[in-house]
């Protein structure tokens, strides 16, 4: 008999680089501050907390701790790229956006994609004892149909749903069709994540 598991989904862990948390994290929080389109965007669609994902595309020009996490970023994506074995015909990938996420408690960011990107990921700038893990979805659930429950102690491979729970300082990347989201954050404090896309360019 031969098993062998086929249609591998990678996932990148690592630490982001020598970015001087303090002062991102200080960034995050002045920016939310000063966002009135975010903050007015997040209120009228019942976003919990505030994210810039809708008002600010230039977070790298505003800030320079942002340009110094996009560089280190830049080097992270290049080696997902190559364990992925992307064939990327002489072009790169580039960062499409990049926003803030400040997720306080109760709030949770639902289940999604990021359509027409490559490459998707987090770095986490706070994360308070209690904060909610990021929760990534077998991408063959949709398809498996009458398929029986994995067993609770089933291998990480096999299960439906895997939950990381990152640290401060950590890049997490995964291609962007696979599903994810934010369990509901039941520390009383503050979750702060900085969220990004890659394209082929």
């Amino acid at each position: 008999m031969q098993l062998k598991s086929l249609f591998a989904t990678r996932l990148y862990q690592a630490k982001l680089g020598p970015i001087d948390a303090d002062e991102l994290r200080a960034s995050c929080y002045s920016i939310a501050e000063d966002d009135d389109a975010g903050n007015e965007w997040c209120e009228a669609n019942d976003f919990p907390g505030y994210t810039s994902y809708a008002s600010l595309t230039d977070l790298p020009w505003r800030f320079p701790i942002f340009q110094a996490v996009v560089d280190a970023l830049d080097e992270h994506v290049a080696k997902f790229a190559e364990d992925a074995q992307f064939d990327l015909d002489g072009r790169t990938l580039v960062l499409e956006d990049i926003w803030i996420n400040i997720l306080p408690e109760g709030g949770i960011h639902t289940s999604h994609i990021h359509p027409h990107s490559v490459v998707s990921g987090t770095t986490y700038v706070k994360m308070p004892e209690g904060a909610s893990a990021i929760k990534f979805e077998d991408p063959r659930s949709q398809m498996m149909m009458a398929a029986p429950a994995r067993l609770k102690d089933a291998r990480e491979e096999m299960r439906q749903f895997i939950y990381v729970a990152p640290a401060v300082g950590n890049v997490l990347l995964w291609e962007s069709w696979l599903r994810h989201e934010v369990p509901m954050n039941m520390s009383e404090d503050d979750r702060i994540s900085v969220s990004f896309n890659y394209k082929w360019e």
